[in-house]
């Protein structure tokens, strides 16, 4: 079955706010919590509302999932979102039940990774028609020679004495009021639950290594500046045995001399002389698909815009193609030769020194009306 619109899961619009976003999940989260609600399809219910609320509520997965919905650029989708599951992640639920604080954070519990973001420079065509291409990028990965547990090969972690694993210590102080129980991170382990005694020498303890990667990236054709390609696994390592973060290309396309895009449509604007304006003419208009011949009818104006049907951009989502759209810019000529001058003379007297305009009641007619105060 196909999974519903996430803004319909949460039951809001599409420019909910974050807090409406929140407010909605938590609504949701406290009526199908499997500890509250023991009906067959809740589990599954707050399962679904909690992969809406992890995708809405991060402006990267939100802008990702807005262009592309649930498939995703390259079929990689948002499915990953959900797999991870992130039992250690229901800080916000826990505190609804348990007044907060009731129940600990395992620190053991296996964490997800954090997202990378790499921002790509494109060519203005290379945008246009997309293509593949590796990039190379610096990023954490587990350390091979102690498989991510931070131990000496031979060694083992051990769990932390002073709080039992918990990665809290617990202060007890009698006040007036009664005794008060503060929590803190416990220093002996940084709140990890767990002793390294030998640590690994390749890692240092950390578990992961820093290294330029090289990774594959498949450029959708007609993305457009500001998009983003979300590529799956590559962030960021995750702890304890979780799910790694996604990597985010961000795309900036270098602006072109002649073309201007604006979505899937590409605006330029083509020169031609006073002579073809007024006489018509044929000229061979550029495209980022090739030349094309464009017919220009006699007594063009300048500032009239043609359209080249499908000469534009291929949209990103598949749906069809872009136009470009060609302006006509009538050039006025300079350093005219005296023969050139001479003509153009002939031709002012012939017209009655008046702007020709075949039309009736035309621009210039209503301009003449306006000085005698009609």
């Amino acid at each position: 079955m196909s999974k519903r619109d996430y803004y319909e899961v949460l039951g809001v619009s599409k420019d909910a706010s974050k807090d409406e976003i929140k407010k909605a999940y938590r609504k949701l989260a406290r009526k199908y919590h499997p500890d509250v609600n023991k009906e067959a399809d809740a589990a599954d219910k707050f399962k679904e509302a909690k992969e809406a609320y992890e995708t809405l509520s991060s402006d990267q997965k939100r802008a990702q999932y807005d262009q592309y919905g649930h498939a995703g650029p390259q079929n990689q989708g948002f499915g990953g979102f959900g797999g991870a599951e992130d039992f250690g992640g229901f800080g916000d639920i826990f505190d609804m039940f348990f007044g907060g604080g009731g129940r600990r954070r395992d620190p053991n519990a296996p964490r997800q990774g954090a997202d990378l973001q790499y921002t790509m420079t494109l060519d203005f065509e290379e945008a246009i028609f997309g293509k593949d291409t590796d990039i190379e990028i610096p990023k954490e990965e587990t350390c091979e020679t102690c498989s991510g547990s931070g131990a000496k090969p031979g060694t083992k972690t051990k769990t932390c004495s002073h709080c039992h694993g918990t990665g809290q210590l617990n202060t007890e102080q009698n006040t007036p009021f009664g005794r008060v129980v503060n929590k803190r991170v416990c220093h002996h382990c940084q709140g990890s639950g767990k002793i390294i005694p030998e640590k690994c020498n390749t890692c240092g303890g950390t578990g992961n290594v820093k290294k330029r990667k090289k990774i594959h990236i498949n450029i959708p054709a007609g993305i457009d500046e500001g998009q983003q390609i979300r590529v799956s696994g590559q962030g960021e390592p995750g702890a304890n045995g979780g799910p790694p973060g996604d990597l985010y290309v961000v795309v900036r396309i270098t602006p072109h001399e002649f073309y201007q895009r604006e979505g899937d449509n590409i605006y330029c604007e083509m020169p031609i002389t006073f002579a073809q304006a007024a006489l018509g003419d044929e000229l061979a208009i550029p495209t980022v698909h090739g030349k094309v011949k464009l017919k220009i009818p006699a007594g063009t104006q300048t500032g009239k815009v043609f359209r080249l049907k499908g000469k534009g951009v291929p949209n990103v989502r598949g749906y069809g193609q872009g136009d470009q759209h060609v302006k006509i810019r009538v050039v006025t000529p300079t350093n005219l030769t005296d023969k050139q001058k001479e003509l153009l003379r002939e031709f002012n007297d012939i017209s009655g020194n008046q702007p020709a305009d075949e039309h009736e009641d035309s621009f210039f007619d209503r301009v003449k009306r306006a000085f005698k105060g009609e």
